[in-house]
Parts: structure tokens; C-alpha cells; sequence
């Protein structure tokens, strides 16, 4: 299956829901963090560097309740503000 380009908003996007991840995350290590939302390392890893930018809404989900962070939070830091 071919994945179609990614607009530079949807990069952008990514980016910032790595960086709310990351900062929201503060001194816990990755792999405790991933543990807790049950998914891998490498999952966490690539949506925290924007590598990953547009990953399955239940894994979000898992991370973000691991977080203590709320969907309406993820919703206003990573929306997309129209120029």
C-alpha cells in the first residue's frame, strides 16, 4: 500500500503533538511511559520526533491518558491554526 505525501500541515501537526508528548512526559523514561499505554518504545519514539505524524488515534489515546493529558488538550495544542 502507498502512503500518499504528507502536506506540510500534517508535519507540522505531528510535530507538535511530539513535543506536547515530550514536555508533558518531563522526567519519566519512554519505556515506562510506553509500558503504561501498552505500546512499544519505538511506537513512542517515533511520534515524539514527528516521525510518525499521523498515528492511530487509540494509540494517542493510551499515551495521552498514561500522560494524565485530557483529548481536548491534544485537540487545542496540535489544531492546526488557519493563516
Amino acid at each position: 500500500m502507498v502512503r500518499t505525501p504528507l502536506t506540510p500541515e500534517e508535519r507540522e501537526r505531528g510535530e507538535r503533538l511530539g513535543r506536547l508528548l515530550r514536555e508533558a512526559r518531563r522526567e519519566r523514561s519512554m519505556t515506562e511511559v510506553a509500558a503504561g499505554a501498552g505500546v512499544s518504545v519505538e511506537t513512542l519514539r517515533k511520534i515524539e520526533t514527528g516521525r510518525a505524524p499521523t498515528p492511530a488515534f487509540f494509540t494517542i489515546a493510551a499515551v495521552a491518558r498514561e500522560l494524565g493529558l485530557s483529548m481536548d488538550e491534544l485537540v487545542v495544542h496540535c489544531a492546526l491554526v488557519p493563516a
